[in-house]
């Protein structure tokens, strides 16, 4: 047989008699579709609403309540501190300690170097672990995402903030325009958690992800080359070819030996921890230290052997002091407002979809649930606060949340416990950094995006989806080939185009019927599954509407074409019943009505009767309040195929 099979299989109920006595009679008991009850138009339009939007009936805890009980409940929905808080502990607080401590020595020189992926001064990069963590905590409702700036993020804003401004050139037009992007980035997650329409960022599949973060680790540490290497003059594009011709032209002069001897001996110490870490759960303190080690030691080794005056680059001066107020400098007005709220969105749904997915994955190890809206406006919030207080973008970084989670997290306080730490860097540690070398954090962010390239969830893309794999790998090479936001359109793109191929070129199946039962199943998957003389059986694999009932009705002509040049061909009894097996379509619109009426008119003039199986209650209320139910007769609607079958032709179903 030609034409496509799907792989899963369904025909809906069977009946009693159907599974206790598939042989017993020539005139069983037909049983009749029913039509639901009408509903009202208002009761439809709500059902709908509540569906899309209020799936999960976030107000449910509110019913029957006193007022006071809303109160709290309300004020515990906004801020979730107040319900956990409750029932917090010292043994809890233990564990909070440990973690928040671990992930603090992680994140400073993580922070430090993904500052200046983003284009920005490093002390932003501290300033952005300091008031978005203290803001998550009071109103996030996961347990062990740790928050601050992530890599990907990072590079992805300053990517998108020197398309518009040179911050050597314009510095201050450049932060000014960070902080912008950063006040809409959160109020674009506001508005989605707001408003529940957190589903939006669905859209971009978990192969698009795969290949979108695979290409983004690889530019990142494409982009560190140079500090690595202590090249000085250094491409500001970020795609693998303008990158690697800006490392081979400078190899004669450029490359600085103290420099590239500094990031090779460091980059092999975090990996040895990471491979420590890894080997003994017991020992993640290991992996999470070692950043932190590696930036003291190397510190000190500059500070004592001068290396800065032999081409060593250095972090210099940063400043003491908490976060400054940066309300003033956000653009509200003027020609960079757009420019603002454009980058805003994009960075904003990036981080969104990062620090949701890693929140849900680590709620799945612990079996607790978070409101995914709930998310959005936490992060939103931070985010927005985060802008007027010198912050720019952050979200759930996953490798301080991997750590966070081994160290024995047990609530949002962890974060606390980090962004106190880093409060006191802040005040009192920033000096010591002055003498760190740029070639120690690049070492950092490499050892850190290495795990981002997820090889093995690459290879299971491509045994399990082909399609899906076209979405990841045009997303990577979008991104090493071209550049980031390039990688990210791409993959939108092939996602949305994945989802119209699936809308409008449905699977269809033919049926046949398995041996000493009265089950019908996809014949590609069951090639002991019979036809039965003079009867075909299609089944429908999707809602039918305006974008794919055209195809729909001329595939099941085609199919129908086919089995009767075969039927022919062995001297077989001609089709007399065409019977579409119903159950997988959810819904069907006028067009697909349509389509069934052209199907049937078509039908009857090759003496074919058109008969339906299993139509669901939306389905069967459209067909007859359409009067296509009528068309076709009440009679030539059936609850299962082998109902319908048995009807059509008692004597062959019986025999097969």
């Amino acid at each position: 047989m030609s034409g496509s099979a799907h792989p899963m299989d369904g025909e809906g109920e069977l009946s009693a008699a159907d599974m206790s006595s598939p042989r017993q009679t020539n005139t069983p008991f037909v049983h009749k579709v029913e039509v639901p009850p009408k509903q009202s138009l208002f009761n439809e339009f709500m059902y709908t609403f509540k569906e899309t939007f209020f799936h999960d009936d976030p107000l449910r805890h509110f019913k029957d309540q006193s007022l006071s009980k809303k109160l709290m409940l309300g004020l515990q929905s906004v801020f979730p501190v107040s319900e956990w808080g409750l029932k917090y502990n010292l043994k809890m607080f233990r564990g909070d300690f440990i973690a928040g401590l671990t992930i603090a020595s992680l994140c400073i020189p993580q922070d430090i170097g993904y500052s200046k992926l983003a284009g920005l001064n490093p002390k932003y990069g501290l300033y952005s672990s300091f008031v978005p963590p203290l803001v998550y905590a009071f109103m996030g409702s996961s347990r062990d995402i740790a928050i601050g700036p992530v890599a990907v993020v990072s590079l992805l804003l300053g990517t998108l903030l020197r398309a518009e401004i040179d911050p050597t050139t314009s510095p201050n037009e450049y932060l000014r325009l960070a902080f912008t992007a950063t006040f809409f980035a959160g109020v674009t997650q506001v508005t989605l958690g707001f408003f529940r329409l957190g589903f939006l960022i669905d859209f971009l599949s978990h192969a698009a992800v795969v290949g979108f973060m695979g290409g983004a680790a690889i530019t990142i540490a494409l982009q560190q080359l140079k500090g690595f290497l202590g090249i000085k003059k250094f491409t500001k594009k970020t795609s693998i070819v303008a990158v690697f011709q800006s490392v081979f032209s400078s190899a004669p002069h450029g490359w600085n030996w103290q420099t590239i001897l500094i990031s090779i001996s460091f980059l092999i110490f975090l990996l040895v921890c990471k491979f420590i870490g890894k080997k003994s759960k017991k020992l993640f303190w290991i992996p999470a230290v070692a950043p932190l080690l590696s930036v003291i030691i190397s510190t000190f080794f500059v500070y004592i052997t001068r290396a800065d005056r032999k081409g060593v680059k250095i972090v210099n001066h940063l400043d003491k002091g908490i976060n400054p107020s940066s309300l003033r400098l956000i653009y509200f007005s003027g020609d960079y407002l757009a420019k603002g709220i454009r980058i805003g969105v994009v960075s904003g749904m990036v981080a969104l979809t990062e620090a949701v997915a890693i929140g849900r994955s680590f709620a799945a190890k612990k079996d607790y649930q978070i409101d995914g809206n709930k998310e959005m406006v936490a992060l939103g919030a931070m985010n927005v606060i985060g802008s007027m207080t010198s912050c720019y973008v952050a979200t759930g970084s996953f490798s301080r949340s991997a750590v966070n989670f081994v160290a024995g997290c047990q609530t949002a306080v962890s974060n606390i416990i980090m962004s106190m730490v880093v409060l006191l860097t802040l005040l009192f540690l920033t000096p010591l950094f002055k003498y760190t070398p740029n070639a120690i954090l690049a070492a950092i962010i490499i050892n850190a995006v290495i795990p981002l390239i997820d090889v093995h969830a690459a290879v299971l893309i491509f045994k399990i989806d082909k399609l899906d794999f076209v979405a990841c790998m045009g997303a990577f090479l979008g991104v090493i080939f071209a550049s980031v936001e390039i990688g990210l359109l791409i993959s939108v793109g092939i996602s949305f185009a994945k989802i119209l191929l699936q809308v409008t070129r449905p699977r269809t199946a033919i049926l046949g019927k398995i041996p000493r039962t009265s089950v019908y199943r996809n014949i590609h998957q069951y090639p002991e599954a019979t036809m039965v003389p003079g009867v075909m059986i299609i089944r429908v694999d999707s809602a039918i509407y305006f974008s794919n009932s055209n195809y729909v009705r001329e595939r099941i002509q085609r199919w129908l074409i086919d089995e009767e040049e075969k039927v022919k061909a062995v001297s077989l009894p001609n089709i007399q019943f065409l019977i579409i097996e119903m159950s997988p379509v959810t819904d069907i619109d006028t067009s697909g009505i349509h389509a069934l009426e052209d199907l049937y008119k078509s039908l009857q003039k090759r003496d074919i009767q058109l008969v339906l199986a299993n139509p669901g209650p939306l389905v069967i209320d459209k067909l007859h309040v359409s009067n296509f139910a009528d068309m076709l007769g009440y009679d030539k609607i059936f609850l299962t195929v082998a109902e319908a079958v048995n009807s059509c032709c008692p004597k062959q179903s019986d025999e097969v």
